[in-house]
């Protein structure tokens, strides 16, 4: 089987503190080829490119997660830019909106999300947009600025995957796509262009069938490739390999 690019995870989430080093490692050292971590604040930007410099094929983000935007210290932006000058610091992530969440205000959200955005455009560098119950708003800005990058675990219709495409942007997919009330997910699995479509795991969340609520690790990777190859009628390797294809020319990586 082709290797795996697992294009967002979380190894930084406490659900891995028993065994990350390990289980990366190992990883690393079999099905997969390359893990890109999500970051959703300072620490867990840092906690990712302390991992980074110790695995080849880890990199990582840097970013505020709109879960976290009344937390951000005053000159945040400064930091992430600051951070994105290490070389395994790939994307501007994990930012967007959530409106799930009722106790973020929606405008410490879109404040911290825009400022992001900016820095994304300043530096050419590609974003890792979360979009939760929020896809009005989130299109919007994605529109004004029309940055790089992936709207990551895309939740969206077939309608907003094409609004994606147009910005010239990509989707990711993950586990999502193997459950059975996943409509959307398989719907735009269908018809997104094969050279804007990545897959990703979200470890340790949305693990895929059969998996469904175990932790999730990047080598679960395989149950959702093999869904969206049946969708699409490809060969699973094909899929594979356009995926890592697709995520180092969007991530500039060399593998």
């Amino acid at each position: 089987m082709e290797k795996i690019f697992d294009v967002h995870a979380h190894y930084d989430d406490p659900a891995f503190d028993a065994d990350r080093e390990e289980i990366i490692s190992n990883l690393l050292s079999n099905e997969v080829c390359a893990i890109v971590n999500g970051a959703t604040d300072i620490e867990t930007t840092e906690k990712g490119i302390e991992l980074s410099r110790k695995f080849n094929g880890f990199y990582t983000t840097a970013g505020y997660h709109p879960e976290k935007a009344e937390e951000t210290p005053k000159g945040f932006i400064e930091k992430i830019a600051q951070y994105v000058n290490d070389k395994k610091v790939v994307a501007i992530g994990e930012i967007g909106l959530d409106y799930y969440w009722k106790d973020v205000p929606r405008e410490a959200q879109l404040d911290v999300f825009e400022q992001q955005l900016k820095l994304s455009k300043e530096l050419d560098l590609p974003v890792v947009v979360h979009d939760r119950e929020a896809h009005g708003d989130v299109y919007k800005l994605l529109r004004k600025y029309r940055p790089k990058g992936i709207v990551h675990c895309f939740s969206g219709s077939v309608e907003l995957s094409r609004e994606v495409v147009r910005l010239g942007m990509s989707i990711s997919l993950g586990g999502v796509v193997t459950f059975k009330n996943a409509r959307h997910s398989v719907e735009v699995a269908k018809e997104i262009p094969l050279d804007r479509l990545m897959l990703e795991t979200d470890a340790p969340y949305l693990a895929p069938v059969p998996f469904r609520g175990k932790r999730c690790d990047s080598r679960m990777i395989s149950f959702t490739a093999q869904r969206i190859a049946e969708i699409r009628g490809v060969e699973l390797d094909e899929l594979l390999k356009q995926n890592i294809e697709n995520a180092c020319a969007m991530y500039g990586i060399e593998l």
